[in-house]
């Protein structure tokens, strides 16, 4: 497949204004938040921790409710809504269910949207095959690797065919070997079905690699303190990684992150 460039989003799919959390105990994790996410776009949130990434992902998830500001969808003909299966939601672990098989862990989403598990099953089957899992539906998830695991999490959360897919730092406890290579099948389906990603992250080079746009949040209490753009043609692969193009664009995220670390204005 030739290079492509990124997409070129015209609208966004979910929009939030002056979004600020504060928790029982007086935490404020984040204080007006402003964030567009884009149709089609990869975008990393990338910040130190504690800085409410992953708080900001349960906002937009519907987890948590903010404090004050404004979460807006953005759906075409329908107001500002959502439902439930336009959303998908990876987490830092699997949270796989250990007694039942990978068939039936995909299949949870559509069961309790009410599909039968034949009506379910060329579905399950189309998502297992995206994520290079179709020989292991009958296994249970003792049986798996951490990096396969991690694949039969991404294919429920990919089994209703989400607008927006959230991705909570669903790779850093892996290996490196295996990091990459689910980096490289993320960025594949993505291409092939252009949803829209959230991604965070720690990893200035993952979210160098994987994104088009990069949110580069401060310490706590979170808020967007740089926006920086990939401009690099997909796919992306190992020229690229070893690329002065790629370590250029590390550098200045780097430094961006520096920045936010420090309360340093970076100019770029």
């Amino acid at each position: 497949m030739p290079p492509v460039p990124g997409p070129e989003p015209v609208a966004p799919i979910v929009r939030l204004r002056q979004v600020t959390q504060r928790y029982a105990n007086g935490t404020e994790a984040l204080a007006g938040l402003d964030l567009d996410v884009m149709g089609g776009e990869l975008l990393a949130l990338l910040g130190p921790s504690g800085c409410g990434k992953s708080t900001a992902l349960r906002l937009i998830a519907g987890l948590m409710r903010a404090s004050s500001g404004e979460l807006a969808w953005s759906r075409a003909g329908s107001g500002q809504s959502r439902s439930d299966r336009e959303l998908g939601f990876v987490f830092q672990e699997p949270t796989l269910m250990p007694w039942a098989k990978v068939f039936d862990n995909v299949w949870l989403p559509l069961k309790l949207a009410g599909m039968s598990r034949d009506a379910a099953a060329p579905v399950v089957a189309q998502v297992l095959e995206m994520v290079g899992l179709s020989r292991f539906a009958d296994v249970y998830p003792r049986e798996l690797s951490g990096g396969m695991k991690m694949r039969v999490s991404i294919a429920r959360a990919l089994v209703t065919r989400p607008r927006l897919l959230l991705m909570d730092e669903p790779f850093a406890a892996l290996d490196e070997m295996t990091r990459i290579k689910l980096n490289n099948d993320l960025l594949a389906i993505w291409r092939e079905h252009r949803f829209s990603v959230i991604f965070v992250t720690h990893s200035v080079y993952e979210s160098v690699y994987l994104s088009n746009r990069i949110v580069v949040m401060a310490p706590r209490p979170g808020r967007v303190v740089d926006e920086i753009r990939i401009d690099e043609p997909y796919p992306r692969g190992e020229a690229f990684r070893t690329s002065t193009r790629y370590n250029a664009h590390c550098t200045a995220v780097s430094l961006s992150l520096h920045g936010a670390l420090h309360g340093v204005d970076i100019d770029h």
